[in-house]
């Protein structure tokens, strides 16, 4: 008589045996670096963002709310958790992105406005740029 394993045991199990272990194996960031570029001008900016801190680029506000990289010794990966708003000419503000950013794909979540685009360039663990008071 054979014994079967109940068929949501069996999912779970096959899920923890797919899933890469560098998955779990994520350090969380202070400090977002992104790269701007003024399509007018035709200027590519870099510039650190602390994790909750918001920055003026152009028109564009930037928030980056999370930043994660792989592990030591992982293969490197690098996403952050970004919110953008708009300031317009009217002075009215409107969120334009907010969702999830990847360095090492930055034309799948950049953010592609009429004149800025910003996308996320790494996380790191400290920056020239003073923190936020708080």
């Amino acid at each position: 008589m054979k014994r079967r394993l109940p068929t949501s045991i069996l999912a779970a199990l096959m899920v923890m045996a797919c899933a890469p272990a560098s998955a779990q194996q994520r350090v969380e960031n202070p400090v977002a670096v992104f790269s701007g570029l003024d399509k007018i001008t035709g200027r590519i900016t870099s510039f650190d963002v602390y994790i909750d801190e918001t920055v003026q680029f152009g028109s564009l506000q930037v928030t980056p709310k999370v930043c994660y990289t792989s592990a030591e010794g992982e293969a490197t990966r690098t996403d952050a958790f970004i919110e953008v708003d708009e300031i317009t000419l009217d002075r009215e503000i409107r969120q334009i992105f907010s969702g999830w950013m990847f360095a090492d794909s930055p034309g799948l979540n950049a953010v592609e406005h009429p004149v800025y685009d910003v996308w996320l360039k790494d996380c790191k663990t400290d920056s020239a740029v003073p923190a936020p008071e708080g």
